[in-house]
């Protein structure tokens, strides 16, 4: 299915759009998938990854990793991988062991937004740029910006944060995103103005490339468990109008 997906996409390690932002979403299904394809996709690209695992432990993705010819372990090693392990990171800052950090001052204070995350991003990506090795573009890796909502951050915090990191990562150094959101069931019952779906719409206006993967409307298949469907959005200069293109296909899980 990924070659299916790069080809569609017309990309390949070798050559794939400096500059993109690619959002993941799903709903009553796992985009998860997704993720992992795209970290193993820019690992063998060459190019330097900064990834914000903010639900799973970094064993969890290693492991599925290397089931993808992958070994984080030595990207980590030799300096193409930056790794921050959020649920490592959140209980140092709940045990008051991590102090000296700001990276996860949200917890403390979730009025505070997610600056200190966002530094942790700005100050490894620029490193990655005229440094002692010669990686790629730099990349950014969100699973999954959704989960900040419930440790109280507010969607407008979030959307910043995206903000400011498209800026440095995709406009001033010509790197890529890909960050995952999830919108849950029960987001449904709630106001237009909260939760991961009013999140979900402001990062589409964001991203040049949607990737959303849904259930199939048929229900479950033994063979076939769900579709992906992706929009390219792209800006026409002259009318100054938002275009977009959409496609469909089969996932194979």
């Amino acid at each position: 299915m990924f070659a299916e997906l790069n080809s569609i996409l017309n990309t390949s390690p070798d050559s794939f759009k400096p500059g993109e932002f690619i959002l993941v979403s799903d709903k009553h299904t796992d985009a998860s998938f997704l993720i992992h394809h795209f970290l193993s996709f820019y690992l063998r690209a060459g190019c330097k990854v900064c990834f914000l695992g903010l639900v799973q432990s970094f064993s969890h993705y290693s492991a599925i990793s290397q089931r993808l010819g992958v070994s984080l372990t030595q990207a980590r090693e030799k300096g193409q991988l930056v790794f921050l392990e959020g649920l490592k990171e959140s209980l140092g800052v709940l045990l008051q062991a991590s102090k000296g950090t700001r990276t996860m001052d949200f917890l403390r204070d979730p009025s505070s937004g997610l600056r200190g995350l966002y530094d942790f991003v700005r100050d490894n990506v620029r490193g990655a740029v005229g440094g002692a090795e010669e990686w790629g573009p730099p990349v950014l890796l969100v699973d999954d910006l959704s989960v900040v909502l419930s440790l109280g951050v507010s969607v407008g915090a979030a959307l910043d944060f995206s903000h400011y990191c498209r800026a440095t990562v995709c406009s001033e150094l010509q790197g890529s995103m890909v960050m995952l959101v999830r919108c849950e069931a029960e987001e449904e019952e709630e106001s237009d103005d909260e939760g991961s779906e009013r999140l979900l719409r402001g990062l589409i206006h964001q991203c040049s490339l949607t990737l959303q993967v849904q259930g199939l409307p048929t229900g479950y298949c033994r063979d076939i468990h769900g579709q992906v469907r992706w929009i390219t959005l792209f800006v026409c200069v002259c009318v100054r109008e938002w275009k977009k293109r959409e496609k469909e296909i089969a996932c194979y899980m």
